[in-house]
């Protein structure tokens, strides 16, 4: 298939879908193999870039979503009339880095190395859709195991968890910097602040 033919039907699928959109699927639809799917999407995506458009593809592990630039939200947000989601707090932004370094993972490992309870920041993640139940531990009581999603990698604009920066330069917010009323309804005050790529908290 010719190349610019295959940049048009990805674009139109994309765009229709509104949602991550498997790579394997694309390829079943243009009957192209992975290696020139990706290349395509590749040029796709530096073209967008290139010409500072107002959309822009993320390739999220093996999928893809068309999305709007991230410097463009203000005027998307009013345009629509959307309120502005509201940040994660310090204790979700610490809980989400844990089990985004050691998924997947435990709510009572999480709760080891934060020292307070995590019940609710982990319900806050799951219903912000940025971890996800992936299986119980083989272990007495089989706990739940967490992991991060698709929504996870779109938020922090990161195509996959081998893009999460080095351990060492990770900044985690220490618990002791958090009051105490604070640590016993799981830490929820304080400042934000990210212990990822960004010097934000997503939202």
């Amino acid at each position: 298939m010719d190349r610019k033919e295959l940049h048009r039907i990805c674009e139109a699928i994309l765009f229709a879908a509104g949602e991550p959109v498997e790579a394997e699927r694309l390829c079943f639809v243009t009957e192209t193999d992975p290696d020139e799917l990706h290349a395509a999407m590749r040029e796709l995506m530096d073209l967008y870039a290139f010409e500072r458009r107002g959309i822009r593809i993320l390739r999220l592990e093996d999928s893809y979503q068309m999305c709007s630039q991230n410097d463009l939200a203000p005027w998307v947000t009013k345009a629509l009339e959307t309120r502005k989601p509201p940040k994660l707090s310090a204790s979700q932004l610490e809980t989400l880095t844990i089990i985004a370094y050691y998924q997947p993972t435990t709510k009572a490992f999480v709760e080891k190395l934060r020292g307070v309870d995590s019940s609710y920041t982990v319900s806050a993640l799951l219903n912000k859709k940025l971890i996800e139940e992936n299986g119980r531990l083989e272990a007495p009581g089989r706990p739940i195991l967490y992991g991060t999603t698709p929504d996870f990698l779109r938020t922090f604009g990161l195509e996959s968890l081998q893009d999460l920066p080095e351990m060492e330069k990770v900044q985690f917010s220490a618990a002791a910097e958090i009051p105490d009323e604070a640590q016993a309804a799981d830490g929820e005050g304080g400042a934000e602040q990210t212990a990822l790529r960004t010097g934000e908290a997503p939202t």
